[in-house]
């Protein structure tokens, strides 16, 4: 008997992850369900949180102006400028005394005309990962990290589908949420490009690389491009990925590579960040264009895991991804490399590294933290960092340690 009820109890914990796990992939397959699954969009703190109310979450009275912006398909995005604080210190009479709440006219507030009459000003566009909000979990503290000293603006939007925004999530649909937030930056505000560091976390890296593509084939190059936590594609990405870090999505399949490649077709948002990549430095290098290309990742992130920055380095500095899929250099890639760009350097420390490749006026710069996970790498150094070598505010090049 003891071994009957033995048996019987063996078998359900084999049998309910692994129904769970078919389900999972069932619902999977189907294209509604997988977006839900991606984006996680419906998954947010919307009732009990009040976004129009960012005093919340420590922001000055009226430094943030919660507004919308409309995108080329109809959408209407929710969105947040947020004014640095030093600056706010400045105004903060006539600031303060202004209506609170979202806003419905955003061009007639102090705050715009702050940003717009201001020759000099600098506005980094912030493109969130998935689930949530834009006031949600590190978002908050990433825009203060980006404010609470610096000179900087900050526009943070909820892609379509997310928070109040309008719409339902999708590859195409993002990256038209992200396009519509730089055309109102350069258009609306009248900040030009050379004053903008698209900044993309997570999911926002795909995002920010496909943007970034679009607006370089337009001529347009901006201050920078810093990815924090990026992955070099869906499919590739979701082969090795494992929820929490520990429930894997595709990686069972991978012993089987033939059917890996048979559920990765199923996969409808594919986000070739490193495709995107290469044909970025591609464009810019055929115009003698400007790029400040940052990747910053940490290396203890259990979300996605670092090397995923190798196959984006490698397609930005190659032009190409290494064969094999594995994104390392080899050692004539690196030769390469070094005779290519005529500033390459690499400097160890500890777990982590950071990587620098030059050529005309590009520069490649691939940082590995050794802390900071998945999130809080976004307002740490490394972040603000990339952000001020982008605006000319920091020395670029890397320099050995004696």
């Amino acid at each position: 008997m003891a071994k009957s009820v033995s048996y019987w109890i063996a078998s359900l914990v084999v049998a309910v992850p692994l129904g769970l796990y078919s389900a999972f992939l069932g619902l999977g397959s189907i294209p509604f369900f997988q977006r839900h699954f991606l984006y996680a969009h419906k998954i947010h703190t919307l009732w009990w949180h009040e976004i129009n109310e960012p005093t919340q979450w420590g922001f000055a009275k009226n430094q943030v102006t919660p507004f919308s912006l409309p995108t080329a398909d109809g959408e209407v995005l929710y969105a947040w400028h947020i004014l640095p604080l030093p600056l706010y210190g400045q105004h903060e009479a006539v600031l303060s005394a202004q209506s609170t709440g979202f806003c419905k006219d955003i061009t007639q507030t102090e705050n715009f005309r702050l940003l717009r009459e201001d020759p000099t000003s600098r506005l980094v566009i912030y493109l969130h990962g998935n689930a949530g909000h834009i006031a949600q979990a590190i978002r908050p503290p990433s825009y203060h990290a980006l404010t609470d000293t610096s000179a900087y603006h900050v526009l943070a939007i909820d892609y379509r589908g997310f928070g109040r925004s309008t719409g339902s999530p999708s590859e195409t649909g993002l990256i038209l949420d992200a396009t519509a937030a730089v055309e109102w930056a350069m258009n609306v505000t009248g900040v030009p490009a050379d004053r903008i560091v698209l900044l993309g976390h997570s999911l926002g890296t795909a995002v920010a690389s496909a943007v970034a593509e679009f607006f370089a084939k337009e001529g347009v190059d901006f201050a920078g491009v810093v990815l924090v936590s990026a992955f070099s594609s869906l499919p590739k990405m979701l082969s090795g990925y494992a929820i929490a870090g520990w429930v894997p999505v595709l990686a069972p399949f991978r012993a089987w590579p033939w059917v890996l490649k048979q559920v990765e077709k199923c996969i409808v948002d594919r986000w070739q960040s490193s495709n995107r990549l290469e044909e970025v430095v591609r464009t810019v290098k055929a115009r003698n264009g400007r790029l400040r290309l940052h990747l910053i990742h940490a290396a203890n992130d259990w979300d996605i895991p670092c090397h995923e920055d190798d196959i984006l380095f490698a397609a930005a500095v190659n032009g190409r991804v290494v064969p094999g899929g594995d994104g390392m250099l080899t050692p004539e890639q690196a030769m390469r490399t070094f005779e290519k760009g005529e500033n390459t350097i690499t400097t160890p420390w500890k777990d982590a590294f950071v990587a620098e490749w030059a050529e005309q006026d590009i520069v490649v710069r691939r940082e590995v933290f050794p802390y900071g996970g998945h999130n809080d790498i976004m307002y740490y150094s490394p972040m603000l960092l990339a952000v001020m070598r982008s605006f000319g505010i920091v020395d670029e090049v890397v320099v050995s340690p004696a």
